[in-house]
């Protein structure tokens, strides 16, 4: 593996649960294309302009789009954020806004637990 990929919470769990069996398994499919490909075709993993480092992972099947927000930490993890089904053709403002606020929440936790393991 090039890439580790974690899953925060529960935000993109629930989404992925709800989702058909063919939908996880392509899901799946991208996601371990993220996991194991040194360079990443845009197709699969792109960065979302107008952010500063959050990414989202494509999927596409029988017409319909699947989206999952991600971002970096140290270097080769990827920190899953939340999933949608795209509907429109503009990725809702909404759901970069949600992925933004999970990262937040993920580094500010990250920095709690560092400042107490290390007193």
């Amino acid at each position: 593996m090039i890439r580790n990929i974690v899953f925060y919470k529960r935000y993109f769990l629930d989404f992925f649960e709800e989702q058909s069996e063919t939908v996880r398994r392509k899901i799946d499919h991208v996601l371990r294309l993220v996991e194991s490909l040194e360079l990443v075709p845009e197709k699969f993993l792109k960065h979302v302009e107008g952010t500063d480092g959050l990414y989202e992972i494509r999927v596409e099947l029988s017409g319909n789009i699947y989206r999952m927000f991600c971002f970096f930490d140290a270097g080769k993890l990827v920190i899953v954020a939340n999933g949608f089904q795209k509907k429109t053709r503009k990725t809702p403002s909404s759901e970069i806004q949600r992925a933004l606020r999970i990262r937040k929440e993920y580094c500010d936790e990250k920095a709690d637990h560092t400042r107490r393991t290390s007193r």
